[in-house]
């Protein structure tokens, strides 16, 4: 007898990364049961064709309030999987969720929104402001777990979005402008990093979804592909007809003086600057990722095809 083919229920499928993931899921639906979204009532009033479009694709749209418990329990029920593309903003919001999901007998996994920064590269991610609430529904996993209450969990860690990164330039934050053909850059470009795209992002929760043992109560550090700001550069140049880009460089002290006063005058782009000071100091990379872990070594997305994209949001064409 074939096993059975898990169901499956995404909490911010809307949302940007959420969507991705959904996108993908969609792909690969014929290697799961019945797949569900839980939705809040202002999407589906704002949303409208959207939420109509995933009806038609076979989606189960269930429009209710995250933060009601009674809710989230009837949606739960026949659910195997939990998987949350949670905004920054509502991430501890996860743990309740958690706990909802403890509650539910049919749930089992429960995929947290990692998707993103490393929370726990090394010793001093634990100080690093973006990375508090994440910690915590990390904490909570574990400590369930401990306790033996029997809700499996998987942290997809994937690095910087590489749409993101090669985005324009914002308040010195870095990126790329390729109707201007000027590059800021933090350190001198040449230091690695790895990225991945938002359509690998989604390719990758998949992946960790059809391998549950060896994806089961661990982080999966993934990626796409791993580059350096100067071989970007060359890309860009390399697609918007060969002529040398301006390039700008700044220095990781420089840049932490400005997110140490982006923190203390309350700017919004502070996160922001702490992300690219890590990503700048190497803590995407590793000795071996685990994409072989879960069979996705093969069929993602190069730099050259990262760029491509990147051009195409920029100029529209």
């Amino acid at each position: 007898m074939a096993p059975k083919k898990e169901n499956l229920l995404l909490l911010g499928a809307t949302g940007y990364i959420g969507s991705y993931i959904l996108e993908q899921i969609l792909a690969a639906k014929s290697n799961f049961g019945k797949i569900s979204i839980f939705t809040s009532p202002s999407t589906a009033t704002n949303k409208p064709a959207e939420l109509e479009k995933l009806k038609s694709q076979g989606v189960s749209v269930i429009i209710g309030d995250t933060s009601n418990a009674s809710e989230l329990l009837r949606a739960f029920d026949g659910i195997d999987t939990v998987i949350s593309a949670a905004g920054r903003p509502i991430i501890a919001q996860q743990i309740d969720w958690i706990n909802v999901a403890i509650q539910a007998p049919s749930v089992k996994r429960f995929f947290p929104s990692e998707y993103g920064t490393d929370i726990e590269y090394d010793a001093t991610s634990a100080d690093e402001v973006p990375h508090q609430q994440k910690l915590k529904v990390r904490a909570a996993l574990r400590k369930q777990e401990k306790e033996g209450k029997g809700l499996d969990y998987t942290f997809v860690v994937t690095g910087p979005f590489a749409y993101g990164y090669l985005g324009k330039p914002r308040g010195g934050l870095g990126g790329f402008d390729v109707k201007a053909k000027r590059a800021v850059v933090l350190g001198d470009g040449k230091g690695k990093i790895s990225l991945t795209t938002d359509p690998d992002v989604g390719k990758l929760v998949v992946a960790a979804l059809l391998h549950p043992e060896e994806a089961k109560n661990r982080a999966l550090r993934v990626n796409s592909f791993t580059t350096t700001p100067l071989d970007i550069i060359a890309e860009f140049e390399k697609q918007t007809g060969g002529e040398k880009w301006e390039v700008e460089y700044h220095s990781l002290e420089e840049a932490r003086e400005s997110e140490k006063k982006a923190y203390e005058e309350g700017s919004p782009v502070a996160v922001g600057f702490t992300l690219r000071r890590i990503w700048a100091e190497g803590r995407t990379l590793y000795e071996k990722r685990d994409n072989g872990v879960i069979g996705a070594e093969e069929g993602l997305d190069t730099l050259a095809d990262a760029v491509k994209v990147a051009i195409e949001n920029q100029t529209g064409r």
